[in-house]
């Protein structure tokens, strides 16, 4: 399994187009999707080899407290989530492999998502018209971001965005729920009793290792990622992502404070990039970042993304580019 995944891996970084898995094999592999229903061009849905389930999503994740947990690297990136008062944390060492996390917070049943392709990583609740629903991965890409899947419908989900593709739901959205990705060091600081996950088999992945070396360092072009991205901003170059905004991460960086009639985000550094080198515990400090959005009664966590510039573009080309 290992090997399979790590083999579509390098095909997918090294092609610069993606095979078109046709609707006869998405028929047998989906029996109970509604495929005339639909609200993307289907041919943007593509697959790297990897099959219906061939990423495994947690189903019954367990964990440990914070300040009992040892083998996480004080740097490596945590997401954070809290739901009236129940802080727990994810590392990205074991979402990397799984993407998928279906959980229940303080009685609200959540979804931990997290594509690496595109580094976004953003939670959403599973209840959806009165149904909580439980989320696989398809083990396709649209515009390299993970196409999921809810087992009630068998419906496709955008993970970047939340909205149904195909299916019986389409034309859904799920409801975004803040979260941030921070530094074990200070998840731990802050939170020492909160919960983080542990994987099912620690055997089961490479866990710590990652397969995408270098990756947001490469000096890609825009023939292998031909979005609309400003010429100031690589196709990998790390945004932060508030709604329809965004801001290089690289900029608030330099400034490490923005603050508009919205939002105020803030950069601290301390945290290692799961997409440098292949120990994760080794990789460069990109730093991490607070989002706070402003509202009448004070700033409260503002739902934010921190995903690859291309994916911004490629999802939300509508979006407006702060980049000064």
């Amino acid at each position: 399994m290992k090997i399979t995944r790590l083999l579509s891996i390098i095909l997918l970084l090294s092609m610069p187009s993606l095979a078109w898995a046709g609707p006869y094999q998405w028929v047998l592999a989906y029996p109970k999707t509604d495929f005339s229903r639909f609200a993307v061009d289907l041919s943007e849905i593509r697959s790297v080899g990897a099959a219906r389930d061939s990423i495994p999503a947690l189903l019954t994740p367990k964990f440990q407290l914070a300040r009992d947990l040892s083998g996480l690297g004080a740097m490596e990136p945590v997401l954070r989530v809290e739901i009236n008062g129940d802080v727990r944390g994810y590392p990205l060492r074991i979402l990397l492999w799984h993407e998928l996390v279906n959980d229940i917070i303080h009685d609200v049943p959540v979804l931990i998502s997290y594509s690496p392709l595109t580094n976004s990583a953003v939670v959403y609740e599973r209840r959806r018209d009165g149904q909580t629903l439980i989320f696989r991965n398809t083990g396709l890409l649209r515009h390299y971001g993970s196409v999921i899947y809810d087992t009630a419908t068998e419906s496709w989900w955008q993970q970047f965005t939340g909205d149904a593709l195909v299916g019986k739901t389409t034309g859904k959205r799920l409801i975004p729920v803040a979260s941030r990705i921070l530094s074990f060091e200070q998840f731990k600081a802050s939170d020492p009793t909160a919960s983080v996950l542990l994987p099912t088999d620690p055997n089961a992945w490479d866990y710590g290792i990652t397969p995408f070396v270098r990756m947001d360092s490469r000096n890609d072009t825009a023939a292998q990622y031909p979005y609309a991205i400003p010429d100031a901003v690589g196709p990998l170059d790390r945004l932060v992502v508030v709604g329809g905004d965004a801001w290089p991460l690289e900029m608030l960086r330099e400034k490490k404070r923005i603050e508009t009639d919205d939002v105020v985000l803030i950069w601290s550094p301390g945290m290692n990039s799961i997409h440098d080198t292949r120990w994760i515990p080794f990789g460069r400090d990109i730093g991490f970042v607070q989002a706070w959005a402003k509202t009448p009664s004070g700033t409260i966590a503002a739902v934010h993304d921190t995903p690859f510039a291309f994916a911004f573009a490629a999802f939300r080309p509508d979006g407006i580019w702060h980049l000064n």
